[in-house]
């Protein structure tokens, strides 16, 4: 019987060259380091800062205000949707109470969840200025509350993530600042080229004198959508970009000022509070 040949060995593997492992992504900066730290803490109060407050209850925020963004009371009313007069009622009756919103719901002016998509909307709009960089020193209040009440407490996380993704959303768009504080000065339209009516109505504003923010507040609108609005405009050549940065300040504006009103994003909102109900 013949005996078989011997299989050849089979040489071994090379050795599987090692990757180097992914260096961590460098940490996030915050927004507002006592921001963060108020949240930690669980603390309420009233964070005033530059461009506007937040008010936090057990660390959560509840309510922004900024002189750059009309409050929720130019929002509900600047459509026609809440009178003037049944706003001013509500903060009468229940101001002193600290319960504004509940007052409204209660009293049938607002459902819930048109109050929480608008609260929303004011909030947000608020904090984008509130937490714009600034030189000038932060306080925080211990123990103040705001008039409007409790509404729909928003995590601070939430806010400063949201305040991040909107300053790189205006720099994708047009990346010159200098857009945001000057006059606006419109610019005809190219051949062909369509302007819509939410566009047209802020172009008849574009006087060369009013701002944004000052746009903004007339027609009843959120400023950071308006600010959108504006550099969408610059790109497509309808409005012009200043060469150099404007140092003026923006105009104070009447809290009343309000003509007609259309949030595009309400969409944006509702998916805001369903992923802020989702993450409770």
């Amino acid at each position: 019987m013949t005996a078989e040949a011997p299989l050849p060995a089979i040489p071994p593997e090379p050795p599987t060259p090692q990757t180097p492992p992914t260096p961590p992504s460098p940490p996030t900066a915050s927004v507002s380091p006592m921001l963060v730290r108020l949240a930690g803490e669980r603390a309420t109060g009233a964070l005033l800062r530059d461009h506007g407050t937040l008010y936090l209850t057990d660390g959560r925020i509840v309510h922004a205000e900024s002189p750059a963004a009309p409050g929720i009371d130019v929002l509900l009313t600047a459509g026609g949707r809440l009178p003037r007069a049944g706003w001013e009622e509500a903060v009468d009756r229940a101001g002193a109470r600290r319960e504004v919103g509940r007052f409204l719901v209660e009293s049938g002016r607002l459902g819930d969840g048109e109050l929480e998509i608008c609260h929303l909307g004011a909030l947000f709009d608020a904090a984008f200025f509130a937490l714009a960089p600034g030189s000038g020193p932060t306080r925080f209040r211990y123990g103040v509350a705001h008039w409007i009440g409790p509404v729909r407490p928003v995590p601070a996380a939430a806010v400063e993530r949201e305040t991040r993704r909107r300053r790189e959303l205006l720099d994708r768009v047009w990346p010159y600042p200098a857009v945001d504080t000057a006059p606006v000065v419109a610019r005809g339209p190219a051949p062909g080229q369509a302007v819509t009516r939410r566009q047209r109505a802020l172009l008849e504003l574009a006087d060369g004198v009013r701002t944004p923010v000052a746009i903004a507040w007339a027609l009843g609108r959120p400023a950071f959508h308006t600010l959108l609005d504006v550099r969408r405009l610059a790109a497509a050549g309808l409005v012009e970009t200043p060469d150099e940065p404007s140092a003026a300040p923006p105009a104070p504006v009447p809290s009343w000022v309000a003509t007609v009103a259309a949030d595009p994003d309400i969409a944006l909102l509702r998916r805001l509070r369903d992923a802020l109900e989702a993450s409770l």
